[in-house]
C-alpha cells in the first residue's frame, strides 16, 4: 500500500528517542519507521467515526451468562476453579 506522506518536525523526549534508536537497530529497520508507525496507531486511537461501527449484539438468553464468563473458559480450557 501507498501512502502519500507530508514531512513534519516534532520534539521527543530524550528517553524515548533512545528507546526508538535502539529498537531501530534491534529490528533491522529505521528509527522513522518506528515513528511513522507510533503516529498512525495514535490517529487511529484518536479517530472520530462518522457513525458507529455496527457490530452486532448477542443474546445467549442466559440472564447470568456474564457472571459465569470466567469458569465457562476455564472449564473450556481443561482448567480447575
Amino acid at each position: 500500500m501507498f501512502m502519500t506522506m507530508k514531512r513534519t518536525m516534532v520534539y521527543a523526549d530524550a528517553e524515548d528517542m533512545a528507546t526508538i534508536k535502539a529498537a531501530a537497530a534491534r529490528e533491522g529497520i529505521s528509527e522513522a519507521e518506528i515513528i511513522r508507525e507510533a503516529l498512525h496507531l495514535a490517529a487511529l486511537r484518536y479517530r472520530r467515526r462518522e457513525k458507529p461501527l455496527g457490530l452486532r449484539r448477542f443474546d445467549s438468553g442466559d440472564p447470568a451468562l456474564a457472571d459465569r464468563a470466567d469458569t465457562i473458559v476455564r472449564e473450556s480450557m481443561g482448567a480447575e476453579d
